[in-house]
């Protein structure tokens, strides 16, 4: 299929995503328990709570406490989702979760919204950018982020399946819905289209991009690969090997500080396997600002047309 092809069937928050997705589960699953830090509504708590009132726990403005909570639900056989801001997620309990839940392997699942600069106007102390390396570097955390509605519904119920401490980011704005028909599988990328002349990996809201990116460069005549790399931990790493061998240039688009987060995932696989050159579409060292999505995406170089101008940038690296 050509990239043009894919369509978008509407748009919606992937924040809803997990809302209709914790309930889905929840239906079948007993176990799971929800927890919030002040923020059901923000986290599309509301039918949860109707349908599994008992199931609930509101802990107030205490991440950490809510970190220490879910730690300890695991032992009675519990799944506990915590929700919140990714901001307050991660950069605010880190050492919670390290002690509580990766040290010791809680099946805990931190469920966390408004991740990235398309938060938009709360600004730069709730942009966390930092936080996809946070959670990958701590041993035995899976870290899945989803691009759509559709797939982080589907990444929330598999994740109430999976065996161990799960970091799930996602975000704020509504965004197109384009993965309906698309199975989700932890740990397996997505490939949207073949092609042999430079491979985009994306992950969160960037997958759009990179397929609105893709789409032009077809236009040009251009041989583009498109990957949602959903699940940056573990990485499915064998995608990654087989499409830098054929395309031999790469660009990654991402959410994030190019720092630490899908970057520097993919370009440690291709060092060891299969060095390439390699361009990052990111936020380059930097916190973010007041603004809407839309702006923040153009100003710090995340938007589609930086995405074609990486890929033209890497296959000049390659053809040099």
């Amino acid at each position: 299929m050509a990239l043009k092809d894919i369509q978008s069937t509407g748009s919606k928050d992937t924040r809803s995503g997990f809302g209709d997705g914790i309930v889905e589960a929840a239906r079948s699953n007993p176990n799971i328990i929800a927890l919030t830090a002040d923020l059901l509504g923000s986290m599309k708590l509301n039918q949860f709570i109707k349908e599994f009132p008992e199931r609930f726990i509101q802990v107030g403005i205490a991440e950490a406490n809510m970190i220490g909570i879910a730690a300890g639900l695991t032992i009675g056989g519990k799944i506990p989702f915590t929700t919140t801001f990714a901001n307050f997620s991660t950069g605010r309990v880190y050492d919670q979760i390290r002690q509580s839940v990766a040290y010791s392997g809680k099946n805990v699942k931190i469920c966390a919204s408004h991740a990235g600069l398309t938060l938009g106007e709360d600004g730069a102390t709730h942009q966390i950018l930092e936080d996809i390396g946070l959670m990958k570097m701590l041993p035995g955390m899976t870290v899945i982020v989803p691009c759509d509605y559709a797939q982080t519904k589907a990444a929330t119920m598999a994740i109430a399946d999976y065996q161990g401490p799960v970091y799930l980011r996602f975000g704020r704005p509504s965004w197109p819905i384009f993965t309906t028909e698309r199975p989700f599988e932890i740990g397996k990328a997505q490939q949207f289209s073949e092609g042999t002349d430079v491979t985009i990996f994306a992950c969160g809201h960037l997958v759009w991009n990179a397929i609105q990116a893709g789409a032009a460069l077809e236009e040009k005549g251009i041989s583009v690969e498109v990957i949602n790399i959903h699940t940056i931990k573990p990485l499915d790493e064998a995608a990654v090997i087989q499409s830098l061998r054929k395309t031999k240039c790469a660009v990654t688009a991402e959410e994030h500080n190019i720092i630490g987060g899908l970057g520097d995932a993919i370009a440690q696989v291709a060092a060891k396997h299969c060095p390439v050159p390699i361009e990052y579409v990111g936020t380059k060292d930097t916190f973010g600002e007041s603004g809407t999505p839309a702006q923040l995406l153009k100003k710090y170089g995340l938007d589609v047309p930086d995405i074609i101008a990486a890929a033209e940038k890497v296959m000049a690296r390659k053809n040099s």
